[in-house]
């Protein structure tokens, strides 16, 4: 692991696999470019992280790419996550098109040029699967967020993760079975593929962690949606709804004030989400009623 810029860069241990790999088959000038290509699409993520004044903690880089960690990522707007995801495969499409261009002017050996242009394009492409922590992933989960609660995002982002990430690995799987040759067996392709299955089941077993994270962000995001005269998202529930059923009905990117009735239809209290979420925070009782917070 070293640092640069303040961001600590480190390998991931199947990135390493893959390198031992290819010192053994004689490929490790491909893998060479391989790791500068992954390093690039980094790069682009890490720029556009910066130019929105986010805090980069530490880049992870893989074969297809890389995870950053970074400040807050929940409490990140969604437009922006959108915007720094995508970077990322934009890096692979200048270099796939200056690979092109190279090898077509004979500036570069047309072989090398189209392996260039073919590994820019199987990343650029392989990220915008929507597979966290792929960039396709992060993508869905700012566009689901969009229609759906915080809560109901993480839920759905983990399970459309794992249906393609075991769509992956049986991809690489039944072709060996079906023709009963296992050379047809894509080893790389299902070392990636289990690395994504085994990720997002434990992001699945986390999601009350990361949804504890997303409320504990929420005084700082709600200050400044307060600060830019933002409009209000009310949440309208009945006198017995829990505090916690309430929290899971809140919004990624909006501010809301929380709604009390009766069931005739009388309001019996609003409470801005500062006062159920550091209700929730300061004494854990999540199945409490909405209306004790009046009290």
């Amino acid at each position: 692991m070293i640092k640069l810029g303040g961001i600590r860069w480190s390998v991931h241990p199947l990135f390493v696999l893959v390198m031992l790999a290819s010192v053994v088959t004689g490929y490790f000038a491909e893998l060479l470019t391989l790791f500068a290509i992954v390093l690039v699409h980094e790069l682009g993520h890490v720029f556009a992280a910066r130019g929105f004044g986010w805090t980069v903690r530490e880049v992870k880089l893989l074969p297809f790419g890389g995870v950053a960690e970074v400040e807050d990522g929940s409490g990140l707007p969604a437009r922006e996550e959108a915007l720094v995801a995508i970077a990322g495969p934009l890096q692979n499409a200048w270099m796939a098109g200056a690979a092109w261009l190279l090898g077509h002017t004979g500036a570069w050996d047309p072989a090398w040029a189209a392996y260039v242009y073919e590994a820019n394009l199987m990343i650029g492409l392989f990220n915008l699967l929507p597979i966290l922590p792929l960039d396709g992933g992060k993508l869905m989960l700012a566009g689901l967020s969009r229609t759906l609660t915080f809560h109901a995002t993480l839920v759905w982002g983990t399970r459309i993760s794992l249906l393609f990430s075991a769509l992956m690995v049986a991809s690489a799987i039944v072709p060996a079975v079906t023709s009963g040759n296992a050379i047809h067996l894509h080893l790389n392709l299902i070392a990636v593929g289990v690395f994504l299955l085994m990720s997002n089941w434990t992001t699945r077993r986390n999601i009350p962690f990361l949804f504890l994270r997303f409320l504990t962000n929420r005084a700082s995001a709600a200050s400044k949606s307060v600060t830019r005269g933002t409009w209000a998202f009310p949440i309208i529930v009945p006198k017995g709804y829990t505090v916690l059923a309430a929290l899971r009905l809140f919004k990624r990117d909006s501010y809301h004030l929380i709604v009390v009735m009766e069931e005739q239809g009388d309001v019996l209290g609003v409470l801005p989400e500062q006062r159920l979420v550091s209700g929730f925070l300061s004494d854990g009782k999540a199945d409490r009623a909405v209306l004790e917070l009046f009290m």
